[in-house]
């Protein structure tokens, strides 16, 4: 008799342990993340929400929006047993919902047993603002003249503050920056490459919500033809120059014609690839001021968007352009900063050699490549005129001479036009003047 009553109480542990951990074994609500989590949205930049259980199971999700004193409903949805997460996109359209503010409040809710199986509950509110209308644009710039391969200069406002705006040339964003007097100022290309047919600038501005306009620009564009060049390489180059000094990129590549191609066309990809991250480093405000100076008494072996045909034994082995000016005076000559900026890259470039990096802000850049010294650093403030280095024959340099480029956010343009007053004063200071910005 006293067996049978043990395994009488033994069965009635054993079936409240097992009840209790039904109940209990899950006693954490679930997570609920929304995104944005505050601020504008529209219906182009529609509401996330992920919601996640790692014990019993998501059992259901109600979403509600408050505005104007009524309550509408944006989501109720219930989940089978099993269902650990899910992710919901709530597009803020239709339902009554009108522009402005409102209050969004968020229940999620488990299976879990416990509450008298009305389970685990997370409950989250959050403030937003629905904003369906894009920014406006007003451009203060009327014309725009650029050369094949040149340099644009647009200002304009905006009626908020944009999350991004630039000037959009076919797929790529030149970067606006804004003024103290509101006013925003964008340098842009018109790439070397890109035919004046398929050149359309447009102002381009997004706000917080995901709202985009795109505003037209007046412009002319003067088509440029450049100078071709046909370049011999030869073994003792190979020998001398590329083996040495470029075995290190690629030491897998043991032929040393293989080696020049592979520099020839892959490193030097990766480094314009190098200096497109760089321009996006650059002040807010002009640094420079007046027209830049060119590297003293230099010859010019070598031309701005310059096609070249390279040749090994009287046969065509590759074609690549030169996107900068090659200056040649004497050997290892001192190499002055075309204007006053910040040393932003002081280094080994690949092809460029021993190279520096001048910002001059509002994304104009200048590079000075092929150095046999460097005399600066990164961060430093450097005056017009000031030695930075000397030329040399670092990289893929096959005489002693400056390869200098002048970049607008990354993007290679023509050196000349900077060394000219006229041109910088009818096309980039007269115009930053409407941004109140002056640069003397």
């Amino acid at each position: 008799m006293r067996k049978l009553k043990l395994l009488f109480i033994l069965a009635i542990v054993v079936v409240l342990g097992t009840g209790g951990f039904l109940l209990l074994r899950d006693l954490s609500a679930p997570t609920l993340t929304l995104s944005p989590a505050s601020g504008p949205v529209s219906v182009k930049h529609p509401l996330t929400i992920t919601v996640a259980d790692g014990g019993v199971g998501l059992k259901s999700l109600q979403v509600t929006a408050l505005q104007g004193g009524a309550a509408i409903e944006l989501l109720s949805r219930d989940y089978p047993a099993g269902t650990t997460q899910v992710t919901e996109i709530l597009p803020l359209v239709g339902k009554g919902l009108q522009e402005g503010a409102l209050e969004l409040q968020l229940r999620a809710v488990d299976h879990a047993r416990i509450r008298f199986g009305s389970g685990n509950a997370v409950e989250q509110t959050a403030s937003l603002v629905i904003d369906n209308q894009p920014p406006q644009v007003a451009v203060l710039t009327p014309q725009h003249n650029l050369n094949q391969g040149g340099v644009g200069v647009a200002v304009y406002t905006l009626s908020e503050e944009p999350a991004m705006t630039g000037v959009k040339v076919g797929e790529r964003v030149f970067p606006a920056y804004r003024q103290p007097s509101g006013a925003y100022v964008c340098f842009f290309a018109l790439p070397w490459n890109m035919p004046p047919a398929a050149f359309v600038p447009k102002v381009l501005a997004a706000d917080r919500a995901g709202n985009e306009r795109s505003v037209g620009l007046y412009y002319h564009v003067n088509p440029r033809q450049f100078p071709t060049d046909r370049i011999n390489i030869t073994p003792e180059f190979l020998a001398n120059k590329i083996v040495p000094d470029f075995q290190q990129f690629f030491p897998e590549f043991s032929d040393p014609l293989e080696l020049f191609l592979k520099v020839n066309r892959d490193l030097r990809k990766e480094n314009l690839a190098k200096v497109l991250e760089i321009g996006q480093q650059s002040a807010a405000t002009p640094l420079w001021s007046g027209v830049f100076l060119r590297q003293p008494n230099a010859a010019v072996p070598g031309f701005f968007a310059q096609p070249r045909t390279y040749l090994h034994n009287g046969m065509i082995i590759d074609h690549q352009t030169h996107l900068g000016i090659d200056l040649a005076s004497t050997a290892r000559a001192p190499v002055p900063a075309a204007n006053a900026g910040k040393v932003v890259f002081a280094g080994d470039l690949g092809i460029y050699g021993n190279c520096v990096i001048l910002d001059h802000g509002l994304g104009l850049q200048t590079l000075y490549g092929h150095l046999s010294q460097i005399e600066v650093k990164v961060g430093d403030i450097v005056a017009k005129g000031q030695a930075m280095g000397r030329t040399g024959t670092s990289g893929l340099a096959g005489g002693d001479h400056l390869h200098f480029d002048v970049l607008v956010s990354g993007q290679q343009v023509n050196p000349i036009e900077w060394w000219d007053p006229s041109w910088i004063k009818n096309n980039v200071t007269d115009k930053l003047v409407l941004a109140g910005v002056k640069v003397p």
